[in-house]
């Protein structure tokens, strides 16, 4: 009998498990997949000696989580690659933004907007530990003990990106760079809480920058995984679970997967309460992503992004909000606004040499068909001509490839769910411990609950605290 089982292997699910047998419990996970990862493997997906990530990309959440910050993870081969610049955000007449590691250099571009911008970022990078120990979590009292440090960070975040960009600048410049980081939110500029990405991104470029891991984010979950082993916790892959039936026994079942799937394979052993709430669950845009292969670098008119491990496409503040206002009416933006990865201008090892890899995708509706592959390479090429003449090989993934891809991407939603501010701490619902469920040995430990999307692991680490504190060390102190 196994002390617990985790159900998935991605960040989260080898985290709640790292954390378990750190805690002296004998683990189990348990993969449907040949390959450990969830959100967070790298394969060849276009030619051979091209290495791309599947998902996820870029990690300034992953260098700060104060859980991965505890492990040991560089002794399993983890090492984490600083892109001289963060960000770069390119503009139709050949310039750009680009957020640098220091909150001065980054301001000296931002024109009248310098000075404000120096008052928002420097207090928030000097409370960085503060800041991250308090929001990539559920919603606790300790921080609540450092309110000056924290309370002007809660009340930005929980603005919308449009209202503190015009309230805090003047000018243009410095509205579309943060609008374009806020975006990752997948909402529209106008909703609450949309600023609350933007804010934590931003100052994670100047505090611990946006960094990506050698090798390919497979890297992230491969050291996890190494370290697990070493606490002698097991894994098995290419075993599908349809039913928690179907499982060992163990005290504790936590899984890494969304509510759709929870009632799909626990719904018998919870209350018809909770599955209604759990029904109610709402889940957000798709997105649409290219992975390329490359006979050299993108070939930016702005100089700025040859040194950016990622950048922003979306012109201006008003094209990047238009373009997610659509994505929520149900629509494709003629201009989306899309992300772009550069990792091999950091990491050699992703691609021959000579040659480069690149990872763009944009939001779609949820579940969409619609093909964006030629509106997004058109975005590429609108700040980067001849962009099109450098790409050997490329592989599309829609919603629906992503969602087979890891079924938790419900409809291509890689954030497990819409995170605004009715699902930011209350995902997937209103519980004060929101990693439980009403069956006392099940556990939900997946990106549905705080603090949400993005490979930090903290999901599974406060799931796994919570299923020592209410079932496991209750047990074997009896």
């Amino acid at each position: 009998m196994y002390d617990a089982i985790v159900i998935g292997s991605g960040p989260n699910g080898l985290a709640a498990a790292v954390e378990l047998a750190r805690a002296g419990q004998h683990v189990l996970v348990v993969e449907a997949k040949e390959t450990i990862g969830g959100g967070s493997r790298s394969k060849e997906l276009t030619l051979p000696g091209f290495v791309h990530d599947v998902c996820s990309a870029v990690h300034p959440l992953g260098i700060a989580s104060p859980f991965f910050q505890s492990l040991p993870l560089e002794r399993f081969g983890l090492e984490w690659m600083q892109p001289e610049i963060p960000l770069a955000h390119p503009l139709d007449d050949g310039s750009a933004m680009l957020l640098q590691r220091s909150v001065d250099e980054t301001a000296a571009t931002l024109g009248v907007d310098e000075g404000a911008y120096r008052k928002l970022m420097h207090p928030y990078v000097e409370h960085w530990p503060l800041i991250v120990n308090a929001f990539l979590g559920p919603l606790r009292v300790k921080p609540l003990l450092h309110p000056l440090a924290l309370v002007p960070f809660g009340l930005a975040a929980l603005s919308s990106a449009r209202l503190l960009t015009q309230s805090l600048f003047k000018e243009t410049r410095a509205r579309t760079m943060l609008a374009g980081i806020c975006a990752h939110s997948m909402l529209p500029m106008e909703r609450l809480t949309s600023a609350a990405a933007g804010l934590l991104l931003g100052t994670a470029g100047h505090a611990v920058g946006w960094p990506v891991p050698r090798g390919g984010s497979q890297s992230i979950v491969d050291a996890l995984a190494g370290y697990l082993r070493s606490l002698g916790g097991e894994i098995q892959t290419g075993r599908e679970v349809r039913h928690i039936d179907e499982l060992p026994p163990a005290r504790a079942y936590l899984f890494d997967v969304t509510p759709r799937q929870l009632l799909a394979l626990a719904g018998n052993r919870l209350p018809d309460n909770y599955k209604r709430r759990l029904r109610r669950y709402r889940y957000g845009p798709g997105s649409f992503k290219i992975d390329l292969a490359l006979d050299g670098p993108i070939p930016w008119k702005a100089q700025g992004c040859l040194q950016a491990g990622t950048v922003h496409l979306g012109g201006s503040f008003a094209e990047i909000a238009e373009s997610e206002r659509q994505v929520w009416r149900g629509q494709h933006a003629e201009r989306p606004y899309v992300l772009v990865a550069q990792q091999s201008l950091v990491d050699a090892s992703r691609a021959p040499q000579g040659k480069h890899t690149a990872w763009a995708y944009c939001h779609v509706p949820s579940g969409s068909t619609f093909d964006m592959t030629d509106r997004i390479e058109e975005q590429i090429e609108r700040f980067a001509p001849g962009f099109r003449d450098r790409i050997l090989a490329r592989y599309v993934s829609n919603p629906a490839a992503l969602e087979q891809y890891n079924p938790n991407y419900i409809g291509g939603d890689i954030n497990g769910g819409v995170q605004d501010i009715w699902q930011l701490f209350t995902r997937p619902t209103i519980r004060l411990d929101p990693y439980t469920t009403p069956a006392p040995d099940i556990f939900l430990c997946s990106s549905s609950t705080p603090p949400g999307g993005g490979v930090h692991g903290m999901c599974g680490y406060f799931a796994a605290r919570a299923a020592l504190k209410k079932t496991l060390m209750v047990d074997k102190h009896k």
